[in-house]
Order: structure tokens, then sequence, then C-alpha cells
């Protein structure tokens, strides 16, 4: 199955019935909004079942696993935003000096417009929904441009799509990078882009044509550190289920492991235990363990596989593009498994003697989507404070993606702004600045030719 490229001519059609009706002042009204994320939550529960199988369909991703991992995350933050939605558009009462008395300062959340949300395949209802819920609550308009790499998921999004909103009000568009191409020829008021570090550079580019502001959520290598004190069976189970999940195709996995020498062949023991736990003697007839997207996808990441020593796991079915989840020692760090982001089961190790010698590894290479680390939590806190990186887990992984109080999002070369929560709502709105000035009084200071100067400089 494949998904067909969106016209040109649609696409222009589509942006601009959007900004028509965007212009017109429908999305405005909270009564509005609130409608709209209703329709949003019915159809979740609606369009659970068929998300789920087109789940399956495309990555061989269970019931369980696309429920906890995708639609439960947009589910709660569409109901975050309802429980909250009136409260964040609110005017916000600020401070006003005594120098502008008797004016009144306030803070206006308006939506910044037209929005285009842009997904990849690992997570494609959550990375492509999760941000739409942002883009309702804040009164915007939305483009969404599915990934091809998963065309089951992308044609059940759009017809979900399809049946819910007006499209002139939220629209689904498909297709291949040409499509995304042709997408950032427009002119939108938010691009909200979910990627590759790469990808996410030309977005940037193209946005920059007309000054739009972008959220980039992107990626690169997270570390993953098991440091002297760390309880390291449990390091073991909750680092292997971070790096299964998804099979590894996730932006905040594990991407390689920092191990204190000392720590290895324990860890070793306990990865190969957890594993089995978690998904049976033979991972290949784990219903919980997904593939790989694609041919090529499974080309690159067991190409990985030359890179090091396999102490677990190691094989491979292309047919069924299986790759067993792969732990790798006596790994070169220059090697192309410690260079370019793995998306895929594949961990390779890397010992260290200090905690420093792991520090220094981690500022010396781009600031990662995540960093985890396992230990003693005074050693955690002085890492966390000499390293730098989207989000952090201490003795855990992934986990801080699970709480909507928690900003989500890059820093450097691993993206820029955040999401989930009130987040999300900020990330589709511009806070503008408003000074309410009354009429009853005029004072004569401010004016030219600046009498009382002495006066008022003192207020200053």
């Amino acid at each position: 199955m494949s998904v067909e490229n969106t016209s040109l001519e649609r696409i222009k059609s589509i942006v601009a019935a959007q900004k028509e009706y965007f212009a017109s002042g429908a999305t405005l009204d909270y009564e509005f909004r609130r409608e709209q994320l209703r329709r949003f939550q019915r159809a979740l529960k609606e369009w659970h079942k068929p998300l789920c199988e087109a789940l399956w369909s495309d990555l061989h991703k269970s019931m369980q696993e696309a429920t906890l991992t995708e639609t439960s995350i947009v589910e709660g933050e569409v109901k975050n935003h309802l429980k909250h939605l009136k409260s964040w558009m609110k005017r916000e009462k600020r401070p006003t000096p005594l120098k502008m008395m008797p004016s009144r300062s306030r803070i206006v959340s308006e939506p910044l417009g037209n929005a285009l949300i842009i997904a990849p395949w690992n997570y494609p209802v959550q990375l492509l929904l999760n941000p739409l819920v942002g883009a309702i609550s804040a009164g915007c308009t939305a483009l969404l441009k599915p990934s091809p790499y998963v065309p089951t998921v992308s044609k059940v999004i759009e017809q979900m799509i399809r049946a819910t909103f007006d499209e002139r009000y939220v629209a689904v568009v498909q297709g291949n990078r040409e499509v995304n191409g042709q997408l950032l020829d427009e002119r939108f008021d938010i691009i909200f882009f979910t990627g590759s570090p790469s990808l996410g550079k030309r977005v940037m580019e193209a946005a920059a044509r007309n000054l739009t502001p972008v959220v980039l959520e992107l990626g690169g290598k997270s570390p993953c550190i098991v440091d002297a004190g760390a309880d390291v069976k449990l390091a073991a189970r909750r680092i292997a289920w971070g790096k299964t999940l998804n099979a590894g195709q996730t932006c905040i996995a594990p991407d390689y492991l920092l191990i204190r020498s000392s720590l290895q062949e324990e860890f070793v023991k306990a990865f190969k235990q957890e594993l089995r736990k978690l998904h049976g003697k033979d991972v290949h007839k784990s219903r919980h363990f997904v593939r790989m997207v694609s041919s090529k996808a499974f080309d690159r990441v067991a190409g990985y596989l030359n890179d090091g020593r396999i102490v677990v796991g190691g094989t491979t079915d292309r047919e069924d593009l299986y790759i067993e989840p792969t732990l790798l020692a006596d790994v070169d760090v220059n090697s192309p498994v410690m260079q370019d982001e793995i998306f895929g089961p594949v961990l390779p190790m890397v010992t260290f003697e200090t905690t420093d010698e792991a520090i220094n590894f981690v500022t010396k290479r781009e600031k990662p989507l995540a960093l985890y680390y396992f230990g003693r939590t005074s050693e955690a806190w002085r890492t966390i404070a000499r390293t730098s990186s989207g989000g952090a887990c201490i003795n855990d992984t992934i986990m801080h993606i699970a709480n909507e109080n928690l900003p989500f999002g890059g820093v450097g070369n691993s993206g820029m702004g955040s999401y989930h929560g009130r987040l999300s709502f900020d990330a589709f709105s511009h806070r503008r600045a408003v000074v309410v000035t009354p009429t009853w009084l005029d004072l004569p200071f401010r004016y030219m030719p600046y009498n009382m100067f002495g006066l008022v400089k003192k207020l200053l």
C-alpha cells in the first residue's frame, strides 16, 4: 500500500481556504475551541480500533503499545486542554510601574494563525495529533502532513480528520518529500516539524524566507550513563524497555550506553535476562516487538552490527524487517554506530573510568534530545548540571515524555521550542502585550518639551 501525493493545486486550495477561514474569526471563540476539542475527543475513541489496526499493519505495533505510546497520550492531552482552556485564554494581569500610572498592563494569548504540522513515521499518531491539540486550543487552523512510510496509518488519520473537521479548519495532505517541499513553499504562520536534524535544517531554511516561527522536535544520539552506585539489574530492565520500545525507533531512545568499566560484565548478563522477561525466549515471536519501518531502515540498522562485538542478540530477518535487540561491546567511538542516530534496537557500549570522563564524552558531541543517568542522585544532578539535553531522567528512561506538566522539546541540534500541556497552547500562540491607558487623566510630563524632567527622571 502507498499514499498518493496530494496535488499542488489542492494544497494551494486548502491553504487559501484555511487562511480565509482564520481571517473570518471563526476559530477565536472559547466555545468554538472547546467544541472542536470535544469533537476530537469523541473521534479518538471512535477511531481507536482502526488506528491500532493500522499501526499493527505498518509497524507490527501491538494494541497495548499503540494505546500506551500513541492514542492515550493524545487523549490525555485533549483532556488536559479541555480542563484548562478557559483559564489559559484569560487575559493575564501584569504589574504596571509607577512611571506609567494610571495605566494597566495585560498579556493576551492570540492564535498565530495558519499552522502546518509535519510528522514522522515512528509514532505517526501521537506526533501528528498531539501538536494538533495545541493548535486547536490556541485557535489556529491546521494542515497536517503525515508520513508516507506508514501509509495505512496515514490514510486512517486522513479519514478520521475528514469525518471530524471542516477542511477549512483542519485538513490532511499526503505524499513524499516533494509534497513537503511544496508545503514549505507556502506561507504559514507557524510550522511544527518532528523529524531528523538534517530535515529540520531544511524546514528552518524554508521558514526563514517568510520569517515563519518554527517548533523543531528533532533527535540525535541520546546517551545513557550507568555509573557507580547504579542498581544494575534495575538499570538493565529500564534501559532494555526504553531501547526496545518501538524497536528503538524512538527519538528519545537510549542511543548509546556509557558504562563504568567495572559494571560492564554484570550489566551484559542483566540486560540479557531482562530482555527475556520483556519479550520471551524468542523475541521474534513476541507480539510486543515492533519491526523496522522499511527495508532501507533495516539495511541501515543491520549494518551497525558490524561496528562492535555482539554480546547480546544479533539475529536478523530481512524479509520480516526484524532485528533482534542487540548489545555491542568493544565499539570504536569513530565507527558509524557512534556517529549516526541509530533509530533501531542496537545499543553500543563505551566504557569509562570516572564520571567526569563520561561527562566530557557527552559534552564534546551535539546536544541530545534526552540524557539518562543511572547511579547516585548527587552525581546525577552534577552530571545534569554539566551537560545539556532536551530532557533527562535519573534512574529511568523515556518517562519524562509521559508527564504533560513537563516541557518536551530539544536544544541545539536536537531542536527548538517545546510542547505538552500549557506549552502546547503557548507554542501556537503569540503572547501579546497590551497597555490600557484611561482617558480621564493625561499627565503632561511625557510630552515635549519635557517640563519637570528632573522629577520625571527620578521615576524612571
